[in-house]
C-alpha cells in the first residue's frame, strides 16, 4: 500500500502534501547579525501562540483544501489537488480521509488500532497501535513510511522543537480568509519561504498557508485552506474501521524492510 503524500517532504523539498509548517522540522545552524535583525518577534510569538491554543483543544474537526505544484522533468509544472477532513479527539482517537487527484485513502484509529484504507484499491492494512495520537504519527511514521494527514497539528509548539531556523519574520497585517479576519505572516527559512493566516481573536486558528520551495528554481508552491468545526458532532463507530464486503486485508511492510529491497 502507498504511503500518502508528506507534508514535511513539501517543506524540505517541496514535492508533498498535507500538514503544516516547518517551524518543526530540524532547525538550520541559527544565523546572527543581519539576519537575526530581520526577524520579528512578534511573528514568532504568534506561531507560538497558535500553538499553544491547538494544544488545548479535546475534539475537533479540520477540512483542508489544498494544492501542490509537482515540476516535470521537463520543467513544466504539474498541479494537483486534495481534499482532506480529519476528525479527532484527545488523545486517543483519529479518523482521517483524503480525496484527491491521484489517491482516496481513510484513516481510522481507535485507541488500539490502526488502519489504513485506500479506497479505490480496495485494499486496507491493520495493526496494533500505541495509546495516543501523537504516538501513533510517530510510530506509523517511523515503522511504516505512513504519515497521518495534518500530523502537526499535533505537533505545533510541542516540547523540543525550535523556531532557530527562522530566518526571517514579518507581520504582513490584516486579512480576510472567506470573511474571517486573519493575521498575515510571512517567515523564511532554509531552502522554503512560507505564509500564514492566523485568526485573530480568542481563537487563534490557522486559516491559509502558503509554501514556496527556493531550492528550485521553478519555485513550486503548496497552498492550504482550513475550515475548522470545535464542536464537531460523532460517536465512537467514527473512529473504528468496519470493511466493505469487497474489501481486502493485506499486511503493512515496515520502512526497513521496504528500503533494504
Amino acid at each position: 500500500m502507498n504511503h500518502p503524500n508528506r507534508m514535511r517532504t513539501a517543506m524540505a523539498g517541496g514535492l508533498a502534501l498535507l500538514a503544516m509548517v516547518a517551524i518543526f522540522a530540524a532547525p538550520a545552524a541559527a544565523q546572527m547579525g543581519d539576519a537575526a535583525a530581520a526577524v520579528e518577534p512578534a511573528a514568532v510569538a504568534a506561531l507560538d501562540q497558535m500553538g499553544a491554543y491547538l494544544r488545548t483543544l479535546k475534539a475537533y474537526q479540520v477540512e483542508a483544501v489544498t494544492s501542490r505544484e509537482d515540476v516535470l522533468e521537463n520543467g513544466l509544472k504539474a498541479q494537483y489537488s486534495n481534499v482532506t477532513t480529519i476528525l479527532v479527539r484527545m488523545p486517543d482517537r483519529l479518523f482521517a480521509e483524503t480525496n484527491g487527484d491521484r489517491q482516496q485513502r481513510q484513516y481510522y484509529y481507535n485507541g488500539k488500532e490502526f488502519t489504513l484504507y485506500a479506497r479505490r484499491l480496495t485494499y486496507y492494512a491493520t495493526v496494533a497501535a500505541p495509546a495516543t495520537v501523537k504516538e501513533l504519527a510517530a510510530t506509523v511514521d517511523e515503522k511504516y513510511g505512513i504519515e497521518i494527514p495534518l500530523v502537526d497539528l499535533f505537533l505545533w509548539g510541542a516540547d523540543g522543537v525550535s523556531s532557530a531556523g527562522i530566518t526571517a519574520a514579518v507581520d504582513l497585517g490584516a486579512s480576510s480568509i472567506d470573511g474571517v479576519t486573519c493575521s498575515h505572516y510571512a517567515f523564511r527559512q532554509e531552502g522554503l519561504d512560507w505564509q500564514i493566516w492566523i485568526q485573530k481573536g480568542e481563537f487563534p486558528l490557522p486559516k491559509r498557508l502558503v509554501l514556496t520551495t527556493t531550492t528550485d528554481e521553478a519555485r513550486p508552491q503548496f497552498e492550504a485552506k482550513y475550515t475548522w468545526n470545535l464542536a464537531p458532532s460523532f460517536n465512537d463507530a467514527a473512529f473504528t474501521f468496519d470493511p466493505p464486503a469487497d474489501a481486502k486485508k493485506i499486511v503493512f511492510a515496515e520502512a526497513a524492510a521496504a528500503a533494504g529491497n
